[in-house]
């Protein structure tokens, strides 16, 4: 649906993103069956012509659980046995952090295609020995960044290179949640490549460089646990067309986490979370409100189905990235994380 706006004024552009719906359909199996991966496969079910027929996990227990809950066929006490199902067409990543290389690695191995839940990898490193396993078996590969696969990132990819706000100058994005000390024990575990950064603040790092790409310099400061994760980080990131991002992200508190596109024109704001299926407004310099394209309402398709039915929609057509989420900007996000990580301090076991 095309937003409305004032008379003669630019209007917000059609997202060009299919119905999650009229995606081909695979047969995904899933590797980890956490929150996320319930996530998924709801999303999975419920949006897509897909579906979920296999589901491994170290724990037979917990992947029959998870199974009967979602009514996947087979459940799996160990991932080389969800690898041997000739049944299954790709899988979703979904362990922890610092699982994901190896895990995709399994996969592709067996010669599944993957996609990885965000963050890709603990460094750039990683994210590039597995963009490199999958290119050298002809495999599809990709982040499930779901934000970027969203018909709200289109629209705004759109005004912005069709210059509705001018030259971008500034780009502010947060995401904070209280999710410590009481939240999931992984976010707080260096051996689970936990803290906010590849958690929360990925999804800010991600967004500015969906409209922005690589940034030229990069400026961090961090306060960290006692367990040497980063609970709060900030960030100023700067451009070569001299925009510059203001990033932030915590764990210790919960905010809007909302954004801002700012051009020398007119600016985007974002209801948040800005990453989710949600409201973007134009507005005018003076703050008139242009046009608006409303968030999806509560029980319309989940987010998670977009990913889900691009993914399907490469697979099916032989493609080895996907357009919302190519693998250089996979590997630039890496890349910035892993110098933000530099400056305030924070090294995972084993790295």
């Amino acid at each position: 649906m095309t937003a409305t706006g004032a008379v003669g004024a630019p209007l917000l552009p059609e997202a060009r993103i299919p119905d999650p719906r009229e995606a081909p359909a695979i047969r995904w199996g899933i590797l980890g069956p956490g929150f996320i991966a319930n996530e998924f496969a709801t999303a999975v079910e419920t949006g897509t012509a897909s579906s979920v027929v296999a589901v491994g996990s170290r724990s037979r227990d917990r992947a029959r659980a998870f199974a009967e809950r979602h009514g996947v066929v087979r459940s799996y006490g160990t991932y080389d046995e969800l690898m041997a199902d000739e049944d299954v067409d790709a899988v979703y990543i979904a362990s922890p952090h610092s699982e994901h290389h190896a895990h995709a690695l399994l996969a592709l191995e067996a010669g599944k295609s993957v996609l990885v839940e965000k963050a890709f990898t603990r460094n750039a490193s990683e994210a590039r020995a597995v963009i490199r396993a999958a290119t050298s078996r002809g495999l599809l590969v990709a982040e499930a960044m779901w934000a970027r696969y969203l018909p709200h990132y289109d629209v705004i990819r759109q005004v912005v290179d069709r210059g509705l706000l001018g030259d971008v100058v500034l780009v502010r994005a947060d995401h904070s949640q209280l999710l410590h000390p009481d939240g999931p024990d992984r976010l707080a575990a260096p051996e689970l490549a936990g803290g906010a950064l590849l958690d929360l603040g990925v999804y800010a790092v991600s967004f500015a460089d969906h409209l922005l790409g690589p940034p030229v310099s990069v400026a961090a400061r961090g306060t960290l646990i006692d367990r040497g994760v980063d609970a709060t980080v900030g960030v100023v990131l700067a451009y070569a067309s001299g925009a510059v991002a203001v990033l932030t992200s915590s764990m210790l508190a919960r905010t809007p986490s909302a954004a801002e596109v700012v051009g020398t024109e007119a600016r985007i704001e974002l209801d948040g979370p800005f990453y989710s299926p949600t409201a973007v407004r134009l507005l005018a310099s003076d703050g008139e409100v242009l046009a608006e394209r409303p968030g999806v309402l509560p029980g319309r398709i989940r987010g998670f189905s977009y990913q889900a039915a691009e993914f399907a929609r490469c697979l099916t057509s032989g493609c080895r990235e996907c357009d919302s989420m190519p693998h250089a900007a996979t590997l630039r996000v890496m890349s910035t994380m892993d110098e933000i990580r530099s400056q305030i301090g924070v090294r995972y076991p084993g790295e």
